[in-house]
C-alpha cells in the first residue's frame, strides 16, 4: 500500500522530479507494538535534508498523522518509508518556481533475517568499488542510490551478506545498508560522514547514549587498519536496529562487550 500527498494511490507523475533526478530524499522507519520509533530523529534529519535541498517543506503534523496510522498495521514489528520529493515542475535541472512538494509513504513487513542477524551476527566483505566525495549531498538520505546499487551488485556476485564501503582516499564510510561502529579498549570509534555515506537515525541514537553513558568516543577519519584492530566491531541502522559483526574477510571478533550494553540500554527504553 502506497500514498501520495495522503491520498492511497500507486502512481506518481513521470514528470516528477524524483523520477527525473533523484530530486528529494527518504527516511526508513522500525514500527514495533504499532509506535513509530525514533520519530523525532527521522523528522529531523528530514528537515534538514529538505533545507539543504531548498525543498519546500510539507505539513509534518499531516505527514506523522498518516504514519500513525499506518502503524496500526503492525502490532509486532513493521516498517514505514517516508520519501519526499520536489514533485514536478522548473526547467530541466532547474527547480526554481517548483513548489509542488510530494510525500509518498509506504509500509512494509519487517525483514525477518535481521533477527537471526541481531541474534548470530554477520561476516563482511570488503568492497573493492570505491564510494565518491560528495560534500554537497553527504549525509543525507537523498534519492540518487546509484553507489549503493553498483555496490550491491558486487555483494551479490561474492555471495556476501554485506560489505564495508571504502572512499576513494581508502577511508572506511559504511557498509552498504548501515553504518559501522568498533571499540578499541574503551573508546568506541564511528567514521565521520562529511565526505560520503549516510548519517544514520540509529547512528545517531547510539552517539546520544554513549553520551549519556559518559562513554568515550571518536568520530573520524579511519582507514581499514583501525577497524581489523578492534576488540569488536557492530554496524546500526533504523531498521536492523544494533547487529554484531561477527568477521570482515578473514578478520574475526569474539567480544561483544560494547553491542550488549548498548541493546540493554536500547531495549529499557
Amino acid at each position: 500500500m502506497a500514498s501520495v500527498n495522503g491520498r492511497e494511490q500507486q502512481v506518481l507523475a513521470i514528470t516528477d522530479r524524483a523520477t527525473l533526478y533523484g530530486d528529494g530524499c527518504f527516511t526508513t522507519m522500525l514500527v514495533e507494538q504499532q509506535c513509530v520509533q525514533l520519530w523525532p530523529l527521522h523528522l529531523a534529519r528530514l528537515e534538514v535534508s529538505l533545507q539543504r535541498l531548498a525543498i519546500t517543506a510539507p505539513n509534518w503534523q499531516q505527514v506523522y498523522t498518516d504514519v500513525v496510522a499506518l502503524a496500526l498495521h503492525y502490532p509486532h514489528k513493521g516498517g514505514i518509508k517516508i520519501l519526499i520529493s520536489r514533485g514536478s515542475g522548473g526547467r530541466g535541472y532547474n527547480p526554481s518556481g517548483c513548489n509542488d512538494t510530494q510525500v509518498i509513504i509506504t509500509h512494509f513487513k519487517w525483514p525477518q533475517h535481521y533477527q537471526q542477524w541481531q541474534q548470530q551476527g554477520v561476516t563482511l566483505g570488503v568492497c573493492q568499488q570505491r564510494m565518491g566525495n560528495s560534500p554537497m549531498l553527504a549525509g543525507m538520505k537523498h534519492l540518487n542510490r546509484l553507489e549503493q546499487v553498483l555496490l550491491k551488485q558486487e555483494i551479490e556476485q561474492a555471495g556476501w551478506v554485506d560489505a564495508i564501503a571504502l572512499d576513494g582516499d581508502n577511508r572506511v564510510i559504511e557498509t552498504t545498508v548501515a553504518n559501522l561502529f568498533w571499540r578499541k579498549g574503551n573508546t568506541v570509534y564511528t567514521p565521520a560522514l562529511q565526505r560520503a555515506g549516510v548519517a544514520g537515525v540509529m547512528r545517531q541514537h547510539v552517539l546520544d547514549i554513549l553520551d549519556e553513558l559518559n562513554y568515550d568516543y571518536q568520530v573520524g577519519d579511519f582507514d581499514l587498519t583501525a577497524v581489523f584492530a578492534a576488540d569488536e566491531v557492530f554496524m546500526t541502522n533504523a531498521l536492523m536496529a544494533l547487529v554484531p559483526v561477527n568477521q570482515i574477510q578473514t578478520t574475526q571478533y569474539c567480544e561483544r562487550t560494547m553491542f550488549k550494553t548498548l541493546w540493554k540500554r536500547l531495549h529499557s527504553c
